[in-house]
């Protein structure tokens, strides 16, 4: 019998199974004495959105890092697609406040490309008009449009985002997940994100992993949110309080979950 995240993995893509683009098997990871992650599975499939979520301390960031190749697992194994391309959009980045740093230079920090290419990717993500401008001059939804316009540079087939709406005010959170959304779509690419907006997830997601230094629970939303391991996290009030069912992405979801039309 299928588990429903297998389920999930083998129909995301009209029943038809994909070959993933990451897996990750059995991994653990221990730093200063301290166990953070142990035993974690989990793949990630073209064109799904995937979202870990879990308390604060729960391995979350870290678990990105390992998936990312950034740092590597005390056991386990990850298998990541040949050639694949990632984005990658990280929680925190420490800029030298001394240092002068324009958006093309700081578009540029991790690779060569053109006027032309950054322009495109400011543009996609709604600042180009900001070309030129110290990052030391944004907002916080600003710095995070530059930073998602850098992740698509390289054109990614798969976005890693952790937290893509810290430092962004209420009506900012909004606007930039309906960003990432018409990213997705645009770019017909995988997203794995980091979120603590639980609305947002379980209206808006395929799959959720949910961890706290091992995975409790992982499926579709309407799974992970009745499942014991979720209500015991988050309590079973807010857990009923979620509307969340199964749907097809036909649409997009705002901030409070609400249906918004698909645009043409």
């Amino acid at each position: 019998m299928r588990t429903d995240s297998q389920a999930v993995a083998q129909d995301v893509h009209l029943g038809k199974k994909a070959e993933p683009l990451i897996t990750a098997k059995d991994i653990s990871y221990r730093a200063s004495g301290k166990q953070i992650l142990k035993d974690i599975s989990l793949t990630v499939l073209p064109g799904e959105t995937v979202t870990v979520i879990g308390p604060n301390g729960a391995g979350k960031t870290t678990l990105l890092r390992i998936l990312l190749g950034l740092i590597e697992p005390s056991t386990g194994s990850v298998t990541r697609k040949p050639g694949l391309r990632i984005g990658y959009l990280p929680q925190k980045i420490h800029i030298d406040p001394v240092l002068p740093l324009s958006i093309n230079r700081m578009m540029t920090l991790t690779g060569k490309y053109s006027r032309d290419e950054i322009q495109a990717a400011l543009a996609e993500t709604g600042v180009s008009h900001l070309d030129g401008q110290s990052v030391f001059n944004l907002s916080g939804g600003e710095f995070q449009r530059m930073m998602l316009a850098r992740a698509l540079l390289r054109n990614p087939e798969l976005l890693v985002l952790d937290e893509p709406v810290q430092g962004v005010d209420y009506l900012g959170e909004a606007e930039l997940y309906d960003l990432i959304a018409n990213i997705r779509e645009h770019y017909d690419c995988s997203v794995l994100m980091i979120s603590h907006d639980l609305h947002v997830v379980m209206s808006s997601t395929d799959r959720v992993i949910c961890i706290d230094q091992h995975v409790c629970c992982q499926g579709k939303p309407q799974y992970v949110c009745n499942h014991s391991e979720f209500q015991r996290m988050f309590g079973r009030q807010f857990s009923e309080s979620l509307s969340v069912y199964q749907h097809d992405h036909d649409h997009r979801h705002d901030i409070r979950g609400q249906i918004q039309e698909k645009k043409q």
